[in-house]
């Protein structure tokens, strides 16, 4: 959005920041069904264009019931919007995927992840599982307790 508001005037872009941030916060988005400002206050901001004038403390007072109860309904819909769209993109990630179990005594490979095993994946070259090493116990049905030697 901002390369298309600069047009080439890369100068200049941090005078563009309150009209995108207008921009993002008034579209509505396609996981909740509702633009973000209207997640959070229970209403799309005003443009220019809507210029109403503004309504009487007392007319807002009576309504700030109806108010927080339409916003915690609108947030409960928004809630399950997202829930189905998390379940709608776990299926197309899951596609195909084979789903292994193991037991306890299994015996199993062990992926050498360098966040989790730097001192067995030094080099590129090096080997990137070892194994085999026996289940001790399943945690859940991606969680084991494997009988790793001492230098592991």
């Amino acid at each position: 959005m901002l390369r298309t508001l600069l047009r080439g005037n890369h100068k200049s872009w941090d005078e563009y920041l309150p009209h995108i941030e207008f921009a993002y916060n008034r579209v509505v988005q396609r996981t909740t069904k509702h633009s973000p400002f209207e997640v959070v206050y229970g209403f799309n901001p005003f443009t220019p264009l809507d210029i109403l004038p503004l309504p009487f403390p007392s007319s807002v007072h009576k309504e700030g019931i109806v108010r927080a109860d339409f916003v915690k309904k609108l947030h409960e819909r928004v809630k399950v919007n997202i829930e189905h769209h998390s379940k709608e993109y776990a299926s197309k990630a899951n596609r195909g995927r084979k789903e292994i179990i193991f037991n306890e005594k299994d015996w199993v490979w062990l992926h050498l992840r360098k966040d989790r095993f730097p001192t067995q994946r030094k080099s590129k070259l090096s080997p990137r599982g070892d194994g085999p090493f026996q289940v001790l116990k399943r945690v859940n049905n991606n969680v084991y307790i494997l009988d790793l030697p001492e230098d592991y």
